[in-house]
């Protein structure tokens, strides 16, 4: 499974993130009586969700689950987990890519594929794209990917975090946000229908979008490090749970946020207590 994902482009992100803050505002001027309506149809549906409660302790756990510290009441875990008992727990899902040992089981013509048949590779983590960039394939990937949504429902996960939605921006120009806001929509529906909240992972430049996608609450790594979680806080009104990895990037976090967002400070690996590695701090 992977570890844990952090923006790739870390030289752009401060203007990343005041990008990101205006397209929100933009967006929602621009939206008007459409946005009014989209909150109208989505009403009923939030209020069949369990949403993650703001401004309460978290623990990312994606690399291997444990006992939640004491004071936790939330925790994020990968798919291969089970819940946490009697928290609030989000699933882990590589939705976007496919893992490197995952990669020969998907069809062919599922991975992104350049002009010269080669196959795009994610090479921070070695994994190769996902090709949702038409209706047709988007179904397909989709139908796979909400198998594992299926799981994570059954399993008694109250939300599900589908990993990758900014990959469009590696695919070299071959998929656009507007395929990835296409896919996501897909994967929160069916979702939706299994009683699971869905959480935007990063990708702080598409949370205007956050109604058209379908998306409940946000999942952000290092928002504090990087001066984004005012995006996400206003797209997601505080529902918003951050993983920093430096002690800078917290303090930064909880400075602004502290009173509001969900925070916690992990090392890179996301390992578990034991491991020489491990990482755990709130303050």
């Amino acid at each position: 499974m992977p570890l844990t994902r952090v923006h790739r482009a870390t030289g752009a992100r401060t203007a990343l993130g005041a990008l990101a803050a205006a397209l929100v505002v933009a967006v929602t001027a621009l939206s008007g009586c459409a946005s009014g309506e989209r909150e109208e149809e989505n009403a009923p549906r939030r209020a069949t969700l369990r949403l993650p409660p703001r401004h309460a302790g978290f623990d990312y756990q994606i690399g291997g689950a444990y006992p939640p510290p004491a004071g936790v009441r939330i925790v994020s875990r990968d798919r291969s987990d089970s819940p946490a008992p009697g928290l609030y727990t989000i699933c882990y899902v590589n939705a976007f890519q496919a893992q490197p040992d995952e990669r020969s089981s998907w069809p062919a013509d599922l991975l992104l594929r350049d002009a010269r048949g080669r196959v795009v590779v994610d090479e921070d983590w070695n994994e190769p794209l996902l090709d949702i960039g038409t209706p047709a394939k988007r179904e397909r990937v989709a139908r796979r990917v909400n198998r594992w949504i299926d799981g994570c429902a059954d399993k008694g996960f109250d939300a599900v975090e589908p990993d990758n939605y900014d990959s469009y921006t590696r695919s070299h120009r071959l998929l656009t946000a507007s395929d990835a806001t296409a896919f996501m929509r897909l994967l929160s529906r069916h979702a939706h229908a299994r009683r699971l909240a869905v959480g935007q992972k990063n990708t702080a430049e598409l949370a205007g979008r956050r109604e058209e996608a379908g998306l409940d609450f946000a999942v952000t790594e290092e928002c504090g490090q990087y001066d984004e979680c005012e995006v996400y806080a206003k797209a997601f009104d505080d529902r918003v749970v951050d993983i920093e990895y430096t002690d800078a990037g917290l303090r930064a976090a909880r400075a602004r946020w502290g009173d509001r967002l969900s925070i916690v400070r992990r090392d890179r690996d996301v390992s578990t207590p034991g491991s020489a590695g491990y990482v755990r701090k709130v303050r």
